[in-house]
């Protein structure tokens, strides 16, 4: 693409990123980062559309169908920083907003010097997705209908160091499923000198412990469970407690891994109900779906970082035990082509870090990364419909 508007956009979104980095805002409370991004595409006439509800946003280029996607999320952390709890951009969404603005701009600026030829029926969308962080801002698209009709769909994410050495660029993340569980305990409170006249609800967790132990899921798919909250009793050593309050931590590389998992602790929890005749309640935390990459959509990404970057810039699929509610746009729209740019940036010490840091200068290549992919994804797509209209 022409340097001189590549080497004047990466100056423009130096600012915008300055402005994201400064003001983060946490999960359902991105107001006043709705209304910047907001204004900033209005001053370049794109017509912005608010959700109902909600914060965040999404533009659209072109008109008809086929539909590409881009997809932002564009919350923060909350977080202790430095002794201080407070909002703060530490999983790097102030950069995947920063590229996603620089594609609109991008698109914009191809368009007006007939590079791009958007006559044709099709549309480019481009979503700012809140609460990613929350596991919830996904859903609440899905449920607003703005993926219905989409086909192909594209995101993008920082990675570590660990995982992805700066100037690496990968066309595909397998972010595996993850899900947390509250369960409380109801046995009954006795004196400890008469325990056999009540149910001791330390007791029931400890064999609700030694249950998740007795799971068995395809050993093939890595995937695990345990506990990381166990809260029993008060400061009275001679009560038998009547209630514990457990949480556990489950996560599967594949959502049919998960679902597996996910029926073994229901009957590892209903098997210590009967042992006990107690009640255990449950409560399902955060329920992250796991990737469901196209390859299409994943080779697409990978011609644009050849075309962009080089082939020796072009990393291998990344497999990350962390979670990313994006793929629930697959698991609740399976017709969706969709595939993760992992973007290397010498992202340290790691994600979700209060002090974390990266090579800001790597977003500009992001930028056009992601508009070739989705102008390749635009043109195979119109393909793809004009077969299908035959």
């Amino acid at each position: 693409m022409n340097s001189d508007v590549m080497s004047a956009l990466k100056k423009q979104l130096e600012t915008v990123f300055t402005h994201l980095h400064n003001n983060p805002e946490r999960s359902w409370h991105e107001v006043e980062t709705t209304k910047y991004i907001a204004q900033l595409l209005e001053e370049h006439n794109f017509d912005v559309h608010l959700f109902d509800t909600i914060p965040g946003l999404y533009i659209e280029i072109g008109s008809g169908s086929p539909v590409v996607a881009l997809r932002t999320d564009i919350d923060a952390l909350w977080q202790d920083v430095g002794g201080e709890m407070k909002a703060n951009h530490s999983c790097g969404h102030d950069g995947h907003m920063t590229m996603a603005i620089g594609c609109c701009l991008l698109l914009k600026k191809l368009i007006e010097e007939q590079q791009l030829d958007m006559s044709s029926s099709g549309t480019i969308r481009v979503i700012f997705q809140p609460a990613e962080e929350k596991g919830q801002g996904a859903l609440a698209i899905v449920d607003r209908g703005i993926m219905d009709d989409v086909d192909y769909l594209f995101g993008v994410h920082l990675r570590p160091i660990q995982e992805l050495q700066d100037g690496m660029f990968s066309p595909a993340l397998h972010h595996g499923a993850s899900m947390m569980l509250s369960c409380e305990i109801y046995g009954e409170e006795a004196h400890a000198a008469r325990p056999h006249l009540g149910k001791n609800a330390i007791e029931i967790g400890s064999s609700l412990v030694d249950a998740l132990k007795a799971i068995h899921v395809d050993t093939t798919i890595p995937w695990s469970v345990k506990v990381t909250r166990f809260q029993a009793g008060g400061e009275s050593g001679n009560i038998i407690p009547g209630k514990a309050i457990l949480t556990m931590d489950a996560r599967a590389q594949t959502n049919v891994a998960m679902k597996q998992l996910s029926a073994g602790i229901d009957r590892g929890i209903r098997a210590v109900e009967e042992m006990y005749n107690a009640r255990i309640s449950q409560k399902v935390l955060v329920d992250i779906a796991a990737a469901e990459v196209s390859d299409a959509a994943r080779d697409l990404l990978r011609q644009a970082i050849i075309e962009t970057a080089g082939a020796e810039h072009l990393a291998e699929e990344i497999v990350t035990p962390g979670g990313e509610d994006f793929h629930f746009y697959t698991k609740e729209r399976p017709t969706i082509k969709a595939a993760m740019l992992g973007l290397g940036c010498g992202l340290v010490p790691g994600l979700h870090h209060p002090h974390m840091t990266f090579n800001d200068q790597q977003l500009i290549v992001g930028v056009e990364i992601l508009t070739r992919t989705v102008i390749g994804a635009l043109q195979q797509a119109r393909k793809e419909q004009a077969v299908v209209n035959r």
